[in-house]
């Protein structure tokens, strides 16, 4: 399959799927309430964002302390649902596609498609704004202790393991000291223009962290049987053995999940995995941690205005 096709089919699975679940969820309501029509945004400049100085940001960024381990952390200093539920959220973004929108991708589509240049000015803005971004790590420990975390503290996350969350995404967050979370979805490792396994590995080492997005991208909500070795345990294998680390997130395809799903994950030694935009489970909230995704029509002014009503 080509790469235009290969594209294409993952993009319409993504946005059809994405559209029909967040229809009725905070980030449609934020979407709506934020929303400006595509030729004014793609008007709009990146000076139109707050500015504060990325040089502080970049420093702040590189003396980060480290977040435990989960692993590491006593069961008798986490707290319980209640207490991880009624901690305020921390902004998380999620990106798909970095590049230029092309004369076939449909108006659906381009919401998971971040132009390269609207996403360098999100990033910018990011910074110039303050935010700094945590690890999945710090997150965690945040929720379940009541951890500090760095001012404005925000996540960056990618899905899909496309080769432009490597080739552009990555030089990008090094200019501010960012890192991410990268969700891998081991189907497409070596293919082309996805990205390798020397590439995940790379940017494990380089300090950012990687975690599961099953082998293909299958509704988490349709598994049966051997669904879970297929899609959960060999994958997460698969990714231990290139990073040489345990892997302890996970992301449910779609952002679609059930309350089923919940003790396959624990059992296989998950800590937390990602949804998208709707809302917890107040039961466990470890296992529906919010994200909104960053949507490629967004300027600066409009990622800012979404980040802060969202969270």
């Amino acid at each position: 399959m080509n790469r235009s096709a290969s594209l294409l089919l993952l993009t319409l699975a993504l946005a059809s799927a994405c559209e029909s679940k967040t229809a009725t969820t905070g980030e449609a309501r934020v979407a709506a309430k934020t929303a400006t029509p595509a030729a004014t945004l793609a008007a709009e400049s990146p000076a139109d964002a707050p500015t504060s100085g990325t040089a502080a940001t970049a420093t702040d960024e590189a003396n980060a302390a480290p977040a435990p381990a989960p692993g590491t952390i006593p069961a008798a200093k986490t707290g319980d649902a209640a207490a991880i539920y009624a901690r305020p959220q921390v902004p998380i973004l999620c990106y798909h596609q970095i590049r230029d929108w092309t004369a076939r991708d449909s108006k659906g589509a381009k919401d998971y498609i971040t132009p390269i240049a609207t996403f360098k000015a999100h990033i910018k803005m990011l910074a110039d704004s303050g935010y700094h971004t945590v690890s999945p790590d710090q997150l965690y420990a945040y929720l379940t202790t009541g951890a500090r975390l760095p001012s404005k503290p925000i996540m960056l996350t990618f899905d899909d393991t496309d080769l432009d969350q490597f080739t552009i995404a990555r030089p990008t967050l090094a200019q501010y000291g960012y890192k991410a979370m990268y969700f891998v979805m081991t189907v497409s490792l070596g293919r082309p223009h996805y990205m390798s396994k020397a590439q995940v590995k790379q940017l494990s080492d380089e300090g950012n962290i990687i975690g599961s997005h099953t082998w293909d991208h299958h509704n988490v909500k349709k598994y049966q049987g051997q669904d879970w070795v297929t899609q959960i345990d060999k994958p997460t294998k698969t990714l231990e053995d290139i990073t040489g680390k345990k892997i302890n997130y996970f992301a449910y395809p779609f952002g679609l999940w059930n309350e089923q799903a919940f003790p396959e994950l624990k059992k296989r030694g998950f800590v937390a995995a990602f949804s998208l935009a709707e809302k917890r489970d107040q039961q466990d909230p470890l296992f529906t941690i919010r994200r909104i995704i960053a949507s490629g029509y967004w300027s600066p002014r409009t990622l800012h205005t979404s980040i802060v009503q969202s969270f």
